[in-house]
């Protein structure tokens, strides 16, 4: 029997392996994407004392529309950036959780920097 590949368990494993390397700190913290089949979510984190600093997803009540298109990427990424910068976040580290650099991920990423967050 051909059995079909997990490709959530193949994410996790990009995931981990890129974390290796990549890690946020009170200076420079990690800006991680998640999304899923409806819905995109962004957090801004502190891995030194591990703590959520900002946070945005299409779930957050002023946002309105279907979240899981590249529009509704592209406002989360502002949304997160304008939330960041509130917070006195200038600069930060892009972590594509396992995902490739596309669609939701790449507008994602494109909202932020249009937002005012360097990296």
């Amino acid at each position: 029997m051909i059995k079909r590949k997990d490709t959530n368990a193949a994410r996790i494993k990009r995931h981990r392996r890129a974390r290796k390397n990549i890690s946020g700190s009170a200076e420079r913290p990690r800006l991680n994407v998640y999304r899923s089949l409806n819905h995109i979510y962004a957090q801004v984190i502190d891995d030194t004392k591990g703590v959520t600093l900002v946070s945005a997803s299409s779930l957050d009540k002023g946002f309105e529309g279907y979240g899981g298109n590249v529009e509704a990427a592209k406002k989360v990424g502002k949304a997160v950036a304008e939330k960041a910068l509130a917070a006195g976040i200038k600069a930060v580290v892009f972590d594509r959780g396992g995902y490739i650099y596309h669609g939701r991920v790449a507008a994602l990423a494109e909202g932020a920097r249009e937002g005012g967050l360097e990296f």
